[in-house]
């Protein structure tokens, strides 16, 4: 009597990988998903290897979680993916103060932000 599986949601030719509470703001990490979006795997892997953003180290390893994911998982090609998709969402915002003068101080608040990235073997017609 245990639990029902989940069903899987990703058609048979995806994997994806999650990165969770990435320590930066969704705005500036959308910035370096931006760059991979519809991309080749290894053409993304270049650009990210490169970028001068502190983020894209992190990024990286998420896209490369997915290609083992898609390798080793779900037995798809390496060299036919295709970043299908790579969206971001927020996190938790850590709320500290920051002290000024004549007794006041300033709210500074700290995001967090998600990545999901989606790989997708693509097709020879496509």
């Amino acid at each position: 009597m245990g639990q029902v599986a989940n069903i899987r949601r990703e058609a048979d030719t995806e994997a994806k990988a999650v990165a969770r509470n990435l320590r930066v703001s969704p705005q500036k990490l959308n910035l370096v998903a931006q760059l991979i979006r519809g991309k080749k795997v290894s053409t993304a892997l270049a650009d990210l290897e490169f970028s001068r953003k502190r983020i894209a180290q992190d990024v990286k390893k998420c896209l490369e979680s997915a290609i083992a994911n898609a390798e080793n998982n779900h037995d798809l090609d390496i060299d036919e993916l295709v970043v299908s998709q790579a969206f971001v969402g927020k996190s938790i915002v850590m709320k500290r103060i920051q002290f000024h003068g004549r007794g006041r101080t300033g709210r500074v608040t700290k995001p967090f932000a998600n990545i999901t990235i989606i790989v997708r073997q693509k097709q020879d017609q496509e």
